[in-house]
């Protein structure tokens, strides 16, 4: 059996990739979904108040290192500022995550190119705004959502292949 007829097996290590990479994906998805109705019912002050709490128990080290400065920098900007643009993104990136597995799990073809063309805009955005912010995370997220595409790619290739093969017998 080739490499290519053994990735088609069900359970074989790519599909078992493939398949923790759409978990991962669908968790994330939901988490981003739950993160922006709780930005949208937790208040200004209840922020302020976590913030004060972490730095207080040096859960992010010491109170004036790089971590902590980042952590209040950013929560200080949200609180201060419109939550619309924080609560549409979560909310809409949650979505469109979680749709889009499920509909890869499910094999709808018509899916593939558009969640590869999704997590290819996803790591552009996730790039340029590590540059612009100087995020630790963000380049580590597109280098999974990268990893994610290649598979997402592989198994949309066996997918087209056996649905081919299928049509031709």
């Amino acid at each position: 059996m080739s490499p290519d007829e053994q990735d088609t097996v069900a359970g074989s290590p790519t599909d078992r990739l493939f398949k923790l990479a759409l978990l991962v994906k669908g968790i994330d998805g939901a988490v981003e979904l739950i993160g922006a109705i709780v930005l949208v019912a937790v208040s200004g002050a209840a922020v302020h108040h976590l913030v004060a709490e972490v730095l207080a128990h040096d859960l992010l080290g010491p109170a004036d290192g790089t971590l902590a400065r980042h952590f209040v920098a950013g929560t200080t900007e949200f609180v201060s500022g419109d939550r619309t643009f924080a609560v549409l993104y979560l909310a809409l990136h949650g979505i469109v995550k979680l749709a889009l597995v499920v509909a890869l799990l499910r094999k709808w073809l018509p899916a593939y190119p558009v969640a590869i063309a999704v997590l290819l805009l996803f790591v552009v955005y996730e790039v340029i705004r590590a540059v612009h912010t100087g995020s630790l995370v963000l380049p580590f997220l597109a280098a999974l959502d990268l990893a994610i595409t290649v598979l997402v790619i592989r198994e949309y290739r066996m997918l087209r292949r056996e649905r081919r093969a299928e049509e031709t017998a």
